[in-house]
């Protein structure tokens, strides 16, 4: 295994190519540490050492630093350690690390999002949003159902009425501008039945 490309990241940290392929990044510090030069044979001992003991502590300490400043999926916390370089196997190493201790539960990240903005965005945008953040359905389901269960809701008729006071909404409205109001709600992600409930006068007041 030869190194045959040193490219600076940062002032303290490069990437390491060898046989012309992205192998890691390390600190200037442990490429001397190491012996990695370009042109130079990187032991095997070494390379062993490195992803197997270097890395791995590395990005499970990142991962545990992320998770301490806010919540992450899983997808989420896998594109962060990716965008630090760390190698695949590094990173499924770290995942598995912060999952084994439950730093990491992607149902209830949706339970507490669907609680949290229970009272401001329709399901289905929700459902969007999380599914934005690698949530997929079984577990988006099995969210809603566990929400459910502990008294969730979504009012989507009363959020309605709330956003077209908002837009200064009323019945002799011009077409065009009620065609607007309706679109600006499609995007929230509300149905058209439920819009035109609300929409109507005496649902409205």
């Amino acid at each position: 295994m030869i190194v045959t490309e040193l490219v600076e990241v940062t002032k303290k940290r490069s990437k390491v190519y060898i046989d012309h392929e992205f192998a890691f990044v390390l600190y200037k510090g442990e490429l001397r540490t190491y012996g990695i030069f370009v042109g130079k044979e990187i032991k095997e001992e070494c390379y062993a050492e490195i992803m197997d003991e270097v890395l791995p502590k590395r990005a499970k300490l990142r991962a545990m630093n992320l998770l301490m400043q806010r919540s992450y999926t899983q997808t989420q916390l896998t594109s962060k350690l990716k965008d630090g370089f760390y190698p695949e196997e590094v990173v499924e190493e770290a995942i598995e690390y912060v999952k084994s201790f439950h730093y990491i539960d992607d149902v209830q990240y949706a339970v507490d999002y669907l609680t949290y903005h229970e009272g401001n965005k329709s399901l289905k945008k929700m459902e969007q949003d999380l599914m934005g953040k690698g949530i997929g359905r079984e577990i988006f389901d099995k969210a809603v159902s566990i929400w459910e269960e502990l008294g969730g809701k979504c009012n989507e008729q009363e959020m309605i009425k709330s956003l077209l006071v908002k837009k200064k909404y009323h019945e002799d409205m011009d077409f065009k501008e009620k065609q607007k109001i309706i679109v600006f709600l499609l995007r929230k992600g509300f149905s058209m039945d439920v819009i035109n409930k609300s929409m109507k006068n005496d649902a409205f007041i």
